[in-house]
C-alpha cells in the first residue's frame, strides 16, 4: 500500500517511515502542507497520515480537500496530532477523517490502525482501477 506522510517534524516523520516500510509499505514524506497536496495529485495515495499543525496547508485542509473530492479520490486519513482538544479532533472526524492519533503515540499502535485502515484503501483503489 502507498502511503503519504505529511508532518513538518523530521524526526517524527523519520519514525512514521520507518515503521510503515518494516509493514512493507510505500511512503511518500512530505513536510509540509502544500508539499503534501502536491504529492497527492502526483502519486494518488491509498492513504495519508497528516498532522494538524504544518506549514501552508493544515492537516485539516487536507482532510477537507480529499474528503470533498478535490484532490484524486477518498482515500482513508489518519490524523495524528498533538492537539488532543475535544473540539479540535470533532473537528478532524467531521471533516471526515477516518481516525485521530494524539501525540506522543506507538508506532505499534499506528501501524495497527493503517492496518484497521487497509481493506477499505484496497476497496478504494479497486474502484478506481475499475473507473480509470
Amino acid at each position: 500500500m502507498k502511503i503519504l506522510i505529511a508532518d513538518d517534524e523530521m524526526i517524527m516523520l523519520k519514525i512514521i517511515e520507518l515503521r510503515l516500510k518494516k509493514d512493507g509499505h510505500e511512503v511518500i514524506v512530505t513536510s509540509n502542507g502544500q508539499e503534501a497536496v502536491e504529492q497527492i495529485k502526483l502519486h494518488d495515495p491509498d492513504m495519508i497520515i497528516a498532522d494538524i499543525m504544518m506549514p501552508f496547508t493544515s492537516g485539516l485542509e487536507i482532510v477537507s480537500l480529499v474528503k470533498k473530492g478535490s484532490l484524486h479520490r477518498k482515500v482513508p486519513i489518519i490524523i495524528l496530532s498533538s492537539m488532543g482538544q475535544e473540539n479540535v479532533v470533532l473537528e478532524a472526524f467531521n471533516l471526515g477523517a477516518d481516525d485521530y492519533i494524539t501525540k506522543p503515540f506507538s508506532p505499534n499502535e499506528l501501524s495497527m490502525r493503517v492496518k484497521r485502515l487497509a481493506p477499505a484503501a484496497k476497496l478504494l483503489s479497486k474502484t478506481n482501477e475499475n473507473f480509470s
